[in-house]
């Protein structure tokens, strides 16, 4: 995800079509956890989560849509702080996953919902330390659970989803504990709903929004929640 060189650019636009469907890998519809974290009644403090799943800016733009998230931040996640910078992590050896962090309300949307949405738009699960036109290590699909809880439902998700057969590859994704997540260069953050023309992202990201919207109306928020750059 490095700024392309033009050929490179010109190739993506070839690969157009594929790449915009790299996040509807799912054969049939992909189904609500059976087991989740019990959704809250009453609101008592957000909760984190944080996902690895390819380029950061998309995955930080399609949570930004889903209503009950409040925060969607763009870092790293694996690696020391040491190399959590994008140029370290961009030659794919740090141990690092581009990923991101985000804070929820558990009384409007559960953690086994964010799954859900994070296999059925976010991200292709069967695509392995790569996404669409991105390859390496840093690009993997990877949940970081911050508790048993979660650990639990992503594990017991992850055997729902192979056993019904949702996609036609195997579900690579992994599902490791939550270290530290560091924080991405305040360039990075609210990077789709800061560069809406930018070739990358019409041809990568602005499919996974629209899918979203069609796939979760009931979760879909107009109005994204953005994140002060500021703040880093």
């Amino acid at each position: 995800m490095r700024h392309r060189p033009l050929a490179h650019l010109v190739a993506l636009m070839l690969l157009a079509g594929l790449a915009a469907c790299s996040a509807s890998a799912a054969e049939r519809p992909v189904p609500a956890p059976t087991l989740d974290a019990p959704k809250l009644t009453t609101p008592q403090g957000d909760r984190t989560a944080v996902f690895a799943g390819g380029c950061f800016w998309g995955m930080q733009a399609v949570f930004e849509h889903v209503r009950g998230v409040r925060h969607v931040w763009a870092g790293y996640t694996g690696g020391s702080a040491a190399t959590a910078n994008y140029a370290d992590v961009s030659d794919g050896d740090t141990g690092h996953a581009e990923s991101i962090k985000l804070r929820f309300d558990p009384s409007v949307v559960s953690y086994g919902q964010l799954l859900q949405v994070y296999f059925a738009v976010a991200h292709d699960p069967t695509e392995l330390n790569r996404q669409g036109p991105d390859s390496g290590t840093q690009y993997r699909s990877e949940i970081f659970y911050a508790n048993p809880m979660q650990q639990r439902v992503a594990d017991a998700y992850i055997a729902q989803l192979t056993a019904a057969k949702v996609f036609a590859a195997p579900i690579v994704t992994r599902v490791a504990p939550l270290h530290t997540f560091y924080m991405g260069e305040a360039y990075h953050q609210n990077y789709v709903q800061l560069h809406p023309n930018n070739l990358y992202v019409a041809i990568n990201d602005a499919p996974k929004l629209t899918q979203l919207k069609r796939t979760f109306p009931a979760l879909y928020q107009e109005t994204p929640t953005l994140v002060d750059v500021q703040l880093h």
